[in-house]
């Protein structure tokens, strides 16, 4: 082989390695962050995907959660003997 033929492997080889470099450092910057997208109806905290909202759990077993979405407020309630129902509430501003 010739000495261009040498380089351009070294060259190549760099390039690889730094692109599978960048592509593994992505997912571990945004594990980081913390914050889970906009959209989504969940946010992950301990490696558990937990709902968005503020649910108050009674020792019965029943429970109520407030979900707001822009003018949206949504109420989930279960109650002890497992009856669910959920009530969406919106306003005009």
């Amino acid at each position: 082989m010739n000495r261009t033929a040498i380089g351009l492997l070294i060259v190549g080889a760099i390039a690889l390695g730094a692109t599978a470099a960048y592509a593994a450092a992505d997912p571990v910057q945004d594990q980081q962050s913390g914050q889970t997208p906009k959209g989504w109806s969940y946010e992950v905290r301990d490696g558990q995907r937990v709902p968005k909202g503020n649910r108050v759990t009674n020792p019965d077993g029943s429970w109520r959660e407030e979900l707001k979405q822009g003018n949206c407020t949504t109420i989930k309630e279960k109650s002890a003997s497992g009856e669910y129902k959920e009530t969406r509430q919106c306003s005009p501003s």
